[in-house]
C-alpha cells in the first residue's frame, strides 16, 4: 500500500547513479541554497528535496501528475502540513519503541506494541482524510483518500484492536500438534485463543480428557522447554503480526518522504511569496521542440540570499540550439545562467518554476562547466583543469541534455580559447545538445553569429551610460568587451583611458 502521491504507477523507478559531475553542477547552480530554502532546517525535507532535483523526470505525464498534486497542496497547505506531520509522528513514536530479543514472542509482543499505536494515528490519519478531502481534485490525492476511506473505515479499526487485544494471550496459549516419527511433536498449529472469562472449547475438552502435563518451572531445563514451545507455537503468527505492522509503518514513511517534497515546495513558495516575486507551474515539451521561452525569470537562490525582491529577465529561445550571453562585468549573466540550469530542474522534479511563465523542452540531464579560481594545489595548468572538466562532462553527455558554460576556455589567449570553444560547441551542438554559453571570448562570439545565424540567440548584459548594470538580458550583437575599465574606476576612483 502505497500513497503514490510522486508516481501514478505502481512501481518506482529504479535509483540512478550519480553522474561524477554532479558535484560541479551542484556548486554551479548553488543547489544548496534552493535547498536549504525547501528544508527550513529540517534535515530529512532537505535530503527529500536533494533527491527529488537529482533525479529529473522525462515523462511529462509524470510531471504533469506531480504538477496536479502540487497544485492540490498550494491550495491546501495546512491540510498537507497537518497529513505530514501525521505521518512523522507515527514514525518517531514508533522508534521510541524498545527493540529487544529476537525471538518469536518478543517480535510478536513488539509488533503488537507497534500496531496498537498504529490504531491510534490510523484513526487520525481517516479523520484527516474525511475533513478535507472535498477540497482536493487531484488524481494522486483523490486515490489516497478514496484508499483511506475503502480500507481504514471505524469498524474495521475496531476488529483490529479487538484482534490485537486478543493475541496478547493473556489468557494463555492453546495449540494442537500430531506426533511425528520417534515420537517428536509435529504440525503444531495455534488456536483460537480463549476469551476473558470463559475457557474455549479446545482447553475445555483437553481438561476432560485427562491428557495434561504440567510445568512448575522447578528446573532452568523445564523454563527453556516452555520458551521453546511457545517459540514454535508463536512463530507463524509473529511472522505475521512483524510482517503487519512492518507494511503500516513501511505506509506512513512513504507518505510522509512523498508528502515531504511537497512540502519542501510549499516552504519555498512562502518565502518566495514574502518577497512578493512570482511562481507558476512551467509547460513541459517534449525534447525535439527545443523549447525555452520564459517570462520573468529569475534565480531563486538569489532571492533566498538577499531575502527580497530581484531583477528577473525574458528570454525567447524557441528552436535555437545556442544562446551566447556577452556584455559587462557583473552584468547578471552568471545569475542567468543558475536561472536556467534551476528552472528545468525544478520543472522536471514536478515543481513549479520561479518565473511568471515558462515552456521548455524537457532535458536528459543538466551539465555546467564554470570557470574556477585559481587553486594553488593544481600540479597542472587551468586550461588543463578545463578541459579534464570537459572531458568529464561530455563522457556523461547525451542527445537531449543541457549545458551550462560560464566563461569556459578563458584561461588562455583570446584566439586559442576561441578555437576550442568553438571546436567544443559545433560538436555538441550538432549531436543534438542545447549549449549556453557566457563569454567575454569576442572571436569566438562572431565566428557563432556567422556560422549559426539561424540557430543561434545573443544575449547581451545592458550597461548604462554611467556604467550602472540594469541585471537585463537584451538579444543584441555579441559585446566586444566586459567593460572592465568600470571596475577600475569604480575600485581606484580615476578613468583608465
Amino acid at each position: 500500500m502505497r500513497p503514490r502521491l510522486m508516481f501514478p504507477g505502481a512501481d518506482v523507478p529504479p535509483a540512478v547513479p550519480e553522474p561524477a559531475t554532479l558535484g560541479d553542477l551542484v556548486d554551479d547552480l548553488a543547489l544548496e541554497d534552493l535547498w536549504d530554502g525547501m528544508a527550513r532546517g529540517d534535515g530529512r525535507l532537505r535530503m527529500i528535496a536533494r533527491a527529488a532535483l537529482l533525479a529529473p523526470l522525462t515523462d511529462p505525464a509524470v510531471i504533469a501528475y506531480r504538477q496536479e498534486v502540487l497544485g492540490d497542496c498550494l491550495r491546501n497547505a495546512p491540510a498537507v502540513r497537518a497529513l505530514y506531520g501525521l505521518a512523522d509522528q507515527v514514525l518517531a513514536d514508533d522508534q521510541k519503541m524498545i527493540r529487544g530479543a529476537a525471538s518469536p514472542e518478543a517480535r510478536l509482543n513488539r509488533s503488537v506494541r507497534a500496531l496498537e499505536t498504529f490504531c491510534v494515528h490510523l484513526r487520525r490519519l481517516s479523520g484527516l482524510a474525511a475533513a478535507n478531502a472535498n477540497g482536493f481534485g487531484s488524481a494522486g490525492f483523490t486515490r489516497l483518500f478514496r484508499m483511506i476511506s475503502d480500507r481504514l473505515d471505524g469498524k474495521y479499526l475496531t476488529e483490529v484492536e479487538a484482534l490485537l487485544e486478543r493475541i496478547d494471550f493473556e489468557q494463555g496459549i492453546i495449540a494442537t500438534a500430531r506426533l511425528g516419527e520417534s515420537g517428536r511433536g509435529v504440525d503444531f498449529r495455534l488456536q483460537e485463543p480463549p476469551v476473558k472469562g470463559r475457557g474455549s472449547t479446545t482447553r475445555r475438552r483437553l481438561k476432560k480428557s485427562g491428557l495434561t502435563h504440567s510445568l512448575w518451572g522447578r528446573h532452568d531445563e523445564d523454563w527453556r522447554m516452555l520458551a521453546a514451545f511457545r517459540g514454535r507455537v508463536l512463530e507463524v503468527i509473529a511472522d505475521a503480526a512483524a510482517e503487519s505492522a512492518d507494511n503500516v509503518r513501511g505506509f506512513f514513511a512513504a507518505m510522509r518522504d512523498e508528502l515531504g517534497f511537497y512540502v519542501g515546495c510549499l516552504n519555498l513558495a512562502e518565502t518566495l511569496s514574502r518577497s512578493g516575486l512570482p511562481i507558476c507551474l512551467p509547460r513541459p515539451c517534449p525534447p525535439g521542440e527545443r523549447a525555452f521561452t520564459a517570462r520573468g525569470l529569475y534565480e531563486p537562490g538569489l532571492a533566498l540570499r538577499l531575502g527580497g525582491a530581484v531583477v528577473d529577465n525574458d528570454v525567447a529561445a524557441d528552436g535555437i540550439d545556442l544562446v551566447v550571453i556577452t556584455g559587462a562585468n557583473r552584468g547578471g549573466k552568471t545569475t542567468f545562467l543558475r536561472s536556467v540550469g534551476l528552472a528545468h530542474l525544478m520543472m522536471q522534479s514536478g515543481m513549479f518554476v520561479t518565473a511568471r511563465s515558462l515552456a521548455a523542452s524537457m532535458v536528459g540531464g543538466v551539465f555546467t562547466h564554470f570557470k574556477r579560481e585559481e587553486d594553488a594545489s593544481m600540479t597542472s595548468g587551468r586550461l588543463d583543469e578545463e578541459l579534464a572538466r570537459m572531458s568529464a562532462v561530455v563522457d556523461a553527455l547525451r542527445t537531449g541534455d543541457l549545458v551550462l558554460c560560464n566563461e569556459s576556455f578563458m584561461s588562455t589567449n583570446e584566439r586559442e580559447g576561441s578555437d576550442i570553444s568553438a571546436e567544443i560547441v559545433g560538436a555538441l551542438t550538432d549531436l543534438g545538445i542545447r549549449v549556453m554559453f557566457v563569454t567575454h571570448l569576442h572571436d569566438f562570439a562572431q565566428r557563432m553569429r556567422t556560422a549559426r545565424p539561424g540557430r543561434s540567440l545573443f544575449l547581451t548584459a545592458a550597461r548604462g551610460p554611467d556604467g550602472e548594470r540594469s541585471y537585463r538580458l537584451t538579444p543584441g550583437t555579441p559585446s566586444p568587451t566586459a567593460h572592465a575599465a568600470d571596475l577600475y574606476e569604480r575600485i581606484f576612483g580615476e578613468r583608465l583611458d
